[in-house]
């Protein structure tokens, strides 16, 4: 029988039902977290990965408000940054998702890998907003549906890929946090059922009008969903994708520039200001490291234009 989850507290920092060397532990991943903050976490995943085979098998229980709690494997190099209390995962999805507490939206978290975001839009702090977490890992789906039922089944869950077409399509990768359909056949993995953004209107999973932030983590074949979403990005939608750090022509971002009628937006961190772009180069100036990944955001919608507006100029009044 698995032990109970290590419960620990972002808020108030209680780690509970941790023995001495998981307490540990703890002390170690909070320090390498805080250390390696000042290059990007680099080498972190690593080295949490090697102390997690000195520590027994049990999910921590990671309380991220007073609504939502967030299990993993305890030392997973991935998440074990959240035990640092001043860690902010995805800082700029995070900005969006708070200003937006009083809009109508649903989440389609593709490449959900545990759920984060969607355990995260669906707690009352962040307005208990509908969520679909969509994940094709065989590895990855049961712990994303163990967080959909440790937060009371409040978002759903389906196993597949997103890509341009409906289909099945081969998964691969040595790494939770970056298994892809876009790998060749020789690659090995599993075989996974694939689904273009718009079946989920012709399923009836979503309606075809409505608002909608779709956030495509589906490692490198970001173009072929934005292929297969075309009606649902005539709606009210805002697509976040993210850029790789080392893919220096910005072939994401340069797809939703040049071929969409998207509006390309990146969050500047000099100004701290969602900006729309028109010119790829303050992605070099922005992409400062080469191993980690960099959200963009893509909208044809004035309303969510108009409410990233008004989220700067509050962040401009709160700066001044």
């Amino acid at each position: 029988m698995a032990q109970a989850p290590i419960q620990f507290d972002r808020a108030s920092g209680a780690l509970e039902g941790a023995n001495l060397w998981e307490r540990t532990a703890a002390l170690a991943l909070v320090t390498g977290s805080k250390i390696s903050s000042h290059f990007s976490h680099m080498g972190y995943i690593a080295c949490a990965n090697l102390l997690r085979k000195t520590l027994p098998e049990r999910n921590i229980a990671i309380k991220l408000n007073p609504d939502a709690v967030f299990e993993f494997p305890y030392g997973d190099g991935y998440w074990s940054k959240l035990l640092n209390r001043s860690y902010c995962y995805e800082d700029e999805l995070e900005l969006l998702f708070s200003d937006s507490i009083d809009v109508d939206y649903t989440l389609l978290d593709c490449g959900a890998n545990y759920g984060y975001w969607s355990v995260l839009v669906s707690s009352k702090p962040f307005g208990s907003h509908k969520s679909i977490a969509i994940e094709p890992s065989g590895q990855n789906y049961p712990k994303l549906a163990n967080n959909a039922r440790v937060n009371g089944n409040r978002f759903e869950t389906m196993k597949c890929a997103i890509g341009a077409a409906r289909g099945t399509a081969r998964l691969s990768g040595t790494k939770h946090e970056a298994f892809s359909i876009a790998g060749a056949p020789a690659d090995g993995g599993e075989e996974v059922p694939v689904l273009a953004l718009d079946n989920l209107i012709d399923d009836g999973k979503v309606p075809a009008s409505g608002k909608y932030l779709i956030k495509l983590d589906v490692e490198g074949v970001e173009i072929e969903a934005i292929k297969g979403g075309a009606r649902l990005l005539e709606t009210d939608s805002v697509i976040i994708c993210e850029e790789h750090g080392s893919d220096r022509s910005h072939a994401v971002s340069r797809y939703i520039l040049e071929q969409t009628p998207m509006k390309l937006i990146v969050l500047d961190p000099r100004t701290n200001r969602l900006e729309t772009v028109t010119e790829l180069s303050i992605l070099d100036r922005i992409k400062v490291s080469t191993h980690v990944g960099y959200n963009v955001f893509g909208t044809a919608s004035a309303f969510w234009q108009d409410r990233i507006n008004a989220l700067n100029a509050k962040t401009a009044r709160r700066m001044q």
